[in-house]
């Protein structure tokens, strides 16, 4: 008897196609040659199709090198793996509730490549990915903290502009820096409103939607990273030494033809003639005190203050894929300790991610579930950084007695910033989230899907903070006091989807329907007491207090109740269309307007299909893309629709004067007299969604092959019923306060991307991606009860047409450099030689309010960044650059260009070139101690130039997998270099344009670090 297949006989083949990671590849074509036959891959990779021993199969995949392979007669069971470009048209993204294929998209989504931003130790993966996405703005600074703003597509409106985040399907509006940035398998930013509407009334200032790893079927492995970086200042601000601050005293007075010796501080040696002034020397007292408690010194802040420091990283990773199920444990350690003294931030995490298949593959039941504490020190580091710059140096930092030095007598009373930081550092922010989902997928028919997923998000904050008392200089404090505050916030969130897909010839149609519930609740609860005995932070608790008992607590919740479809349908992946359509009903809104109909729309043509294109054999992709979509926002307090009224027993009568609805007679703040009720808020029952329109036109093309790809979307948003709280005429009394829809916004702005990859040889890898973006904002309305809220003078010149970060101001004119301009000129009181001249703009002579017009903004002309990868053999290296060009306002000047404004504070180093009949070149007002010429009002002296390009990234990496000749999949080490250097605009007079305030300074970073794969 024969056995075997014999040769031509038809049977049917079977297999699963994987890509070179063992992912299963969806909608691969498998045809068999010569022959007009094809089937398609399922969600699993998996096909069926009926061959003869003898033919051929050839599977057809964008992204991948096609594969040909001969049917033998022992194929059965084939197990394909296809080689995936970086640029896979293919790659399954998910956009909302789904997955779809990027070559299906149509609206505006950028995905993430996260492999190039692992080993970057910001603590925060949205830190990471500054300048790296088109269209979206990042601001942060170096605080190991690691907050950061996140701004997508300019400013939608007037109220919270944060982007919704949604990790593993369960949306949160809290950021991602409680997340283990390696425990991050993509990034997808959703940026238009045609693909972010499917969230609804949260998605209006666009959608991150994070995944977390999976563990894969067929695979075990452990994961481990680990890496140190050293980190300082990049520069420090140059303030005066207390020589250089006696010589720019001494200057100043001699301009205003006063007495120099007249001070408390310092005392002069000079020859007495203001017509021809010359110093001799500066003259310390031995003690700048009454009390000689504190010695004539010299101190640099800024030195005292700064450290160079350490960041530690470490995480692993235990992942284990079978037939039935999957399971994924990760832990990890972050420790960033500042470059400012007992400044630090710690994170630990842990992530539990599994799923497990019941029926027959037909019910999955799976679980995301991440815990994570943080815990910062509690300096007040805005306080240490500013009293860094305006304490003058003379002040020692101790007392001859080890007691704390201050400010004495003729200085500002600005706190001793080691202070500040010796008497804190025992202070902590302890802050824990519980966040995941649990989820059941049943398969109820082919292609018909059900899911429910129940989320949790929930976090909590405590803290207990000891106050010390201090004598520093002239201040003092003789309280000390202890405050407890606890506060929790959670989200539960029920999501029910019925998912249907149908695949009929070169028809394809997925259908979704769902229902949302979230519930959403806070409470907060603080307390605190003087008088403790001792000051220790093991002892400070509320009950070792013996005085002024003080207590509060609040809570609030709100709930959203949503219904929401979506349709995707293609033909012949050449023609594509979306449908969306959301109803959101939110208990923060009067019964009236409680619910939003958001719906949108995007169309898709993929002209690489069609004969004409494909006949020019030089695209391998191009599509034409247009979205449409509405989507709200709630951003408003739970009770912002209802009239308030609140019992305030006592009044302040410096700052709130006559306020209180029962009055302290005895004066001793306590009481048992009843109190009445004040009117704070009046209600609006009126008040309903504020709603985003957006439309966006978009372009995707690769070519030859998609080594250069790239996309551009210009769009066009329009914000209106923006919900505001507006001020109100003092004729309406207490209790005018209230919310109300009443402005209207509009952003236009370009995104584009750009990416060539390629290799030379069979080792030489590269590749290059640039991005570009730019958006101009205007307001568009706004009440005229509430113009003057907003820049301008609330009449004739007010803000409607421009952007709503508009600035509003005079305009300085250099300065007076002859007294012959100065009498020539218009009327400024308290003009003079060397003083700033203002424009007079009306052309009356007179120069006052009536010359302020809008002089700038601060919005970004354009973003973009550029990202280069290099690798060969076993070797990589890449570096990226990031770039900004805007207009800032310069905090600093105040204090380093004046001796005016603030004169019992130290000066920044640009006085020494200040003005002066001898130095007329210069642009720095002259040194005066008198400010006659208002020279701190907002002109556009302190508007400057705030662009820069940053080499944000350096890494250099080697893979000894090989060398190790072990069974290992991964050894790479690597070192790596973080804002290397800045180059910025000369007229930017601060030292770093991106924190042109008192904000922590952004530091210099390098690491080294291993990533290992068994």
């Amino acid at each position: 008897m024969a056995t075997g297949v014999a040769f031509g006989q038809t049977r049917v083949i079977s297999g699963v196609v994987t890509d070179n990671a063992s992912v299963p590849l969806d909608a691969v074509t498998v045809v068999i040659v010569g022959t007009q036959k094809t089937v398609t891959t399922d969600g699993k990779g998996s096909f069926k199709i009926e061959a003869s021993t003898g033919q051929s199969l050839r599977f057809i995949y964008i992204g991948a090198e096609p594969l040909t392979i001969p049917i033998t007669a022992e194929s059965a069971n084939l197990k394909i793996k296809l080689v995936i470009a970086i640029n896979n048209l293919n790659e399954v993204v998910v956009t909302g509730y789904q997955k779809e294929r990027k070559k299906d998209i149509t609206g505006a989504v950028n995905v993430v490549d996260v492999s190039k931003i692992r080993d970057i130790p910001s603590g925060n993966a949205v830190k990471s990915l500054q300048g790296r996405v088109p269209g979206v703005l990042i601001t942060t600074d170096g605080s190991p903290t690691g907050q950061a703003t996140v701004r997508i597509r300019g400013i939608g409106t007037l109220g919270n502009n944060d982007p919704l985040y949604v990790i593993d399907g369960v949306p949160t509006k809290n950021g991602l820096e409680q997340l283990n940035q390696n425990d991050i398998e993509s990034i997808q930013v959703l940026k238009d409103a045609s693909s972010a509407t499917i969230y609804g009334s949260r998605a209006a200032n666009g959608v991150i939607i994070i995944t977390t790893k999976k563990a894969k079927k067929g695979y075990s492995k452990i994961d481990f990273n680990a890496s140190t970086s050293i980190q300082n200042y990049a520069t420090k601000l140059k303030t005066l030494n207390a020589e250089e601050r006696g010589r720019a005293y001494w200057q100043a007075a001699v301009n205003d033809k006063a007495i120099p010796n007249n001070n408390q501080i310092y005392q002069y040696d000079w020859n007495n003639n203001f017509n021809n002034p010359v110093l001799n020397r500066v003259i310390f007292p031995e003690y700048i005190d009454a009390a000689k408690t504190m010695k004539a010194a010299d101190t640099y802040w800024f030195d005292d203050i700064a450290q160079n420091s350490i960041i530690q990283s470490y995480d692993a990773a235990l992942s284990n894929g079978g037939e039935k199920g999957n399971s994924l444990f990760s832990v990890g350690y972050y420790d960033n300790q500042g470059i400012v003294k007992e400044s630090r931030s710690q994170k630990y995490t842990a992530r539990f991610n599994s799923d497990y298949n019941y029926l027959d593959n037909k019910l999955k039941i799976g679980e995301n579930f991440s815990a994570s504490y943080i815990k910062n020190a509690q300096i007040p580091a805005s306080d240490i950084l500013f009293a860094s710059l305006v304490q003058q140096p003379v002040v020692p930092v101790y007392t001859v007695n080890g007691g704390w030095g201050g400010p004495a007598a003729g200085m500002t009373d600005r706190q001793n910033p080691v202070r500040l930081i010796e008497d804190n550092k025992q202070n902590t922010y302890n802050f824990y989230r519980f966040f995941g989902n649990a989820y059941a997928d049943y398969q109820i028919i082919p292609g018909l899907n059900f899911r429910t997923n129940f989320g949790v998000d929930y976090n909590g904050i405590y803290q207990r903070l000891l106050k010390k008392s201090y004598v520093s200089g002239f201040l003092a404090d003789p309280a000390n006091q202890v405050s407890n505050s606890q506060t929790y916030q959670g989200n539960i969130i029920w999501q029910n989807t019925l998912n249907y897909k149908f695949t009929r010839d070169k028809h394809n149609l997925e259908i979704l329907a769902g229902q949302e519930y979230i519930k959403n609740i806070s409470q907060e609860f603080s307390a605190s007491r003087q008088g403790l005995a001792i000051e220790n932070i093991d002892y400070a608790y509320l009950n070792a207090g013996t005085t002024n008992t003080l207590n509060g607590g609040s809570g609030g919740g709100n709930r959203l109740l949503s219904y929401f479809g979506k349709m995707n349908y293609s033909y012949y992946d050449r023609y594509i269309a979306s449908v969306t359509l959301r109803r959101d009903g939110s208990s923060r809104f009067g019964k009236e307007n409680r619910y939003g109909t958001f719906p949108a729309f995007s169309l898709g043509w993929r002209m690489s299909e069609e004969k004409f294109i494909k006949d020019m054999g030089l695209f391998s992709d191009l599509k034409l893309r247009y979205g449409w979509g509405r989507s709200g926002n709630q951003e408003i307090p739970n009770n912002a629709t209802r009239s308030l009224y609140s019992a305030i027993y006592g009044t302040d009568p410096t700052w709130d004067f006559d306020k209180g609805t029962a009055y302290d007679i005895t004066g001793a703040g306590t009481g048992q007299l009843p109190s009445g009720f004040a009117l704070i808020q009046q209600g609006n029952d009126n008040l309903k969604w504020e709603s985003l329109k957006e439309s966006n036109f978009g372009l995707d093309f690769g070519l030859w092959n998609n080594k250069l790809t790239g996309s551009v979307d210009y769009f066009i948003k329009k914000t209106s019923d923006i919900l505001i709280s507006p001020a109100y005429l003092a004729v309406l009394g207490d209790g005018g306060n209230s919310y109300s829809n009443g402005a209207s916004l509009q952003n236009k702005g370009l995104d584009a991307i750009l990416t060539y990859e390629d290799k030379i040889g069979g080792d030489f890898n590269f590749s290059l991606t640039g991005n570009f973006s730019l958006y101009r904002n205007k307001v568009t309305y706004l009440p005229k009860d509430v113009l003057a809220s907003y820049p301008g003078n609330g009449t004739d010149k007010n803000v409607l047409g421009r952007p709503i970060n508009s600035y509003f101001g005079y305009v300085a004119d250099g300065l007076f450099t002859s007294q012959a301009e100065v009498d020539a000129y218009a009327s400024q009181p308290g003009k003079g030689l060397g003083r700033i001249k203002y424009k007079d703009l009306n052309n009356d002579g007179v120069i006052n309010d009536l010359d302020r017009d809008f002089i700038g903004d601060n919005s970004p002309k354009f973003t973009y960044g550029l990202n280069v990868s290099l690798s060969y053999k076993n070797f990589d290296m890449s570096f990226f650059l990031q770039a900004i060009n805007v207009d800032v306002t310069n905090d600093f000047k105040t204090y380093t260009d004046f001796s005016s404004l603030w004169t019992g504070t130290n000066w920044g180093s640009r006085t020494l070139d200040a003005w002066s009949p001898s130095n007329p070149g210069s642009t720095i007002p002259a040194l005066t101690l008198v400010d006659r010429n208002n020279e701190g009002r907002f002109s556009t002296y302190f508007i400057e130039n705030g662009s820069y390009l940053k080499l944000r990234n350096l890494q250099i990496g080697y893979n000894l997998k090989k060398a190790l000749n072990m069974k290992i999949q991964n050894f790479r080490i690597f070192a790596q270099g973080s804002n290397l250097f800045t180059i910025k605009s000369k007229a930017f007079t601060g030292t770093d344009p991106e924190i042109p305030n008192y904000g922590f300074p952004v530091p210099v970073v390098g690491t080294i670090g291993v990533n290992i794969t068994l």
